[in-house]
């Protein structure tokens, strides 16, 4: 089956969800985020990603952007770092402009140099991912944003992975997904997509309903699989 459409995940995909806490921790006066900021970046995405499982499940839909300031209150609680309220809006306000890993930009010129539509689908609020879009320079190199504030719910449900047929006159098989969540692409795999997870960290396949047809250590290949 030919690859009609690209379609990219985006926190920790395409943009690296670690900037923001890096990026805060090199600043100066922030000698308390710099001893901890990388368990408090990991605690963070993690907690984001649990709540909205947890809320995806429960029918209780909010906003990406208040799942995100949920998992940080709850990471700088963690952290000591409850009380500072400056370093939470400096947080916050970096997560609204995250580098795109390195090799994102080639990749996604190369794919459109070869006439390959491309799109992000994400758990992301449509205002986060526009910011992230914008700050980043990708806007030339996208054809479309979805963002589950359409559906009301999170990935990995159905619905959200039903955005990609309803905005591109493509089937499931025609659609390349693309993830560095091992739990987003076992739900794309169900659904009928062919996927590539790019395991950046070297894990484990997850035991789930379905297994991922490619595994990258990152983006750069990607162009190689259409």
């Amino acid at each position: 089956m030919t690859t009609k459409l690209c379609v990219f995940d985006a926190y920790g995909t395409l943009f690296d969800v670690a900037a923001a806490a890096r990026v805060a921790a090199a600043e100066p006066g922030r000698a308390a985020l710099a001893a901890v900021w990388e368990q408090l970046s990991e605690d963070w995405r993690r907690k984001q990603l649990e709540y909205s499982w947890l809320r995806a499940v429960t029918g209780d839909y909010v906003p990406f952007w208040q799942v995100t300031c949920d998992g940080l209150d709850w990471a700088m609680d963690r952290a000591g770092l409850s009380e500072d309220m400056e370093l939470r809006e400096r947080l916050l306000a970096l997560y609204w402009e995250l580098a795109a890993y390195k090799e994102v930009p080639f990749m996604l010129a190369h794919l459109q140099a070869r006439g390959m539509a491309t799109a992000i689908l994400s758990n992301g609020s449509k205002d986060m991912l526009e910011g992230a879009v914008d700050s980043s320079g990708l806007r030339t190199s996208l054809h479309a944003v979805l963002s589950v504030e359409e559906v009301g719910t999170f990935k990995p449900a159905r619905a959200v992975y039903d955005l990609v047929g309803q905005h591109f006159d493509v089937t499931p098989e025609e659609v390349l997904f693309v993830s560095s969540n091992g739990w987003d692409v076992a739900g794309a795999a169900a659904y009928g997509f062919r996927t590539v997870w790019v395991n950046r960290a070297g894990l484990p396949v997850d035991r789930l309903m379905a297994q991922p047809a490619h595994i990258l250590p990152d983006l750069t290949t990607i162009p190689e699989l259409i």
